[in-house]
């Protein structure tokens, strides 16, 4: 059996979505809401036990964000009503247990088989009780493979210069050299020293959206750990970021945070995913951050967003704001092709020609 590695966001997905981001001249453009999954399965299966795992998995909730949500919007079909219109969903897991066709359990995927964008999942087992231990065990392969295809389809349409917003990635390249690119919509850009604060806050909306990068010596690896991210963190902003009060800015609710390690284009970078709040302020809501040593510079550059949608659904919309952090570019970054490359997701597969 070999493995096959599935990149996330790199140009072997990027391809699957027709290169530009257009769907591909073969194929209709495919159907549905992003984050949504069609499950294709029979209905005893369905609603057993093995069924109920794999919902259990794509219905768990949002990470770092204040309220429940779950990861996907979960559709339902049984093979026969797999329909010509229902076959150009986005997002597909078919599930297949015969012990006669198969001898173990298994992903396997497919690209813009029936639509484009489209990607399919296909989980095969001989028995009911294999396929639930394995979706069990394999759950944040399933969240994460059709996470990063989504944020893959937000990438690419951002890197259209139709769809973002140039004075964003000038004051990027002028201030740090660097690259990246953020919606369109997002017009108000506040620049401070070693900072640029982009959002959406002149928009009159319920929600505001937000981009900040800043940069600091870096000094040594104790710059990724947990509390000099949030120290640094809480720092930078309550100087430009304040509230309309000298008692009012922001700071990180180091009770709801996530940092980890992972790679981002073979360098390392350590995320964090929390909670943000004005103090002394009833402001809050989720946050996403990047913080990676430019090397060529001698210092730490920071790249995150962050939400405020009161009395609204945070979960798609935090996930479609982080996708734009993925376009980061550094100054050592720009002759390299192709170069987007964030953890794996690993899938097995022996034959995926069939």
């Amino acid at each position: 059996m070999k493995k096959l590695f599935i990149l996330l966001f790199t140009a072997t997905i990027l391809a699957s979505c027709s290169g530009n981001g257009s769907t591909s001249l073969l194929t209709p453009p495919s159907s549905g809401l992003p984050y949504e999954v069609l499950v294709v399965c029979d209905k005893e299966t369905w609603e057993g036990p093995a069924g109920r795992a794999l919902f259990e998995v794509l219905d768990r909730d949002v990470p770092a964000i204040p309220q429940s949500e779950r990861s996907f919007r979960i559709s339902f079909t049984e093979p026969a009503g797999f329909s010509r219109l229902l076959k150009s969903f986005r997002n597909i897991i078919e599930v297949k247990i015969d012990k006669s066709q198969f001898t173990q359990t298994k992903f396997k995927y497919t690209q813009d088989k029936y639509a484009s964008p489209q990607m399919i999942m296909t989980i095969q087992s001989p028995s009911k009780e294999e396929f639930l231990d394995y979706v069990t065990k394999n759950s944040q392969v399933i969240i994460d493979f059709f996470t990063s295809t989504e944020m893959n389809r937000e990438l690419q349409d951002l890197k259209k210069e139709k769809n973002h917003n140039t004075n964003f990635l000038d004051s990027v390249k002028k201030k740090f050299g660097c690259e990246m690119f953020i919606t369109k919509n997002i017009r108000s850009i506040k620049s401070g020293e070693n900072f640029l604060w982009a959002s959406d806050i002149s928009n009159n909306n319920s929600s505001i959206q937000n981009y900040v990068v800043y940069s600091y010596p870096y000094t040594s690896t104790d710059n990724f750990s947990r509390e000099n991210f949030m120290q640094k963190r809480d720092s930078v902003m309550k100087i430009n970021i304040p509230g309309n009060r000298p008692d009012r800015y922001m700071a990180t609710d180091t009770m709801f945070v996530d940092v980890y390690d992972t790679e981002f284009r073979q360098r390392y970078m350590q995320v964090a995913k929390g909670l943000w709040q004005m103090e002394n302020d009833m402001m809050g809501g989720p946050f996403v951050s990047h913080q990676m040593v430019d090397e060529k510079n001698g210092r730490v550059i920071v790249a995150e967003t962050f939400l405020y949608a009161p009395n609204k659904k945070k979960g798609d919309l935090i996930r479609k704001l982080e996708a734009a952090l993925f376009s980061l570019r550094l100054p050592a970054d720009k002759d390299i092709e192709n170069s987007i490359h964030i953890p794996e997701v690993v899938i097995d597969d022996s034959d995926i020609n069939e």
